[in-house]
């Protein structure tokens, strides 16, 4: 069986800043975020075998504060087409997934994180920044992804007050 974990990057410094929307940082409170995902990956023995995260800067930081509070030694890739990417766009980048791949991390945007959750399972679920979750892919090859209904497992909101 494969599983997908779709996660949002955590929330970004805001883009009045003059900065490229690609190019905005964490802020306080998605370092946290980022810091809560990954204690729940470790609590939950949440072993992953490949992340695929884009390439914008806050993915890049979500992903780095995940893994290191997860302690997951996972092979990384970044990935310039996650960036503003559509559920079609997303599903190509999952189909081309190893086949000794079974638990595989995607880290990216929305609306395109959304949008890919409901095509797999059939579900719409909001994904605020920081939300993890796991869908159980119907299909034994990442090729299937498109034509397999999978099942949403579980849905993490790593919500930080103040």
């Amino acid at each position: 069986m494969k599983n997908l974990f779709l996660l949002r990057h955590a929330r970004a410094v805001s883009s009045s800043d003059g900065l490229r929307d690609f190019d905005r940082s964490l802020s306080d409170q998605g370092r946290k975020q980022a810091e809560r995902v990954g204690k729940y990956l470790k609590e939950h023995s949440i072993g992953l075998d490949l992340v695929l995260s884009s390439s914008a800067l806050r993915a890049r930081e979500t992903t780095e504060l995940v893994l290191t509070e997860a302690q997951c030694m996972s092979e990384v890739r970044y990935d310039q087409r996650i960036y503003e990417a559509s559920a079609q766009q997303l599903l190509e980048v999952v189909s081309e997934i190893e086949e000794d791949m079974n638990e595989v991390l995607l880290v990216g945007h929305n609306p395109g994180l959304e949008e890919l959750l409901k095509r797999l399972t059939g579900r719409l679920e909001s994904m605020g920044t920081g939300t993890l979750a796991k869908i159980a892919l119907g299909g034994s090859e990442w090729t299937e992804a498109a034509t397999e209904k999978g099942n949403l497992n579980w849905l993490f909101k790593s919500h930080v007050s103040g």
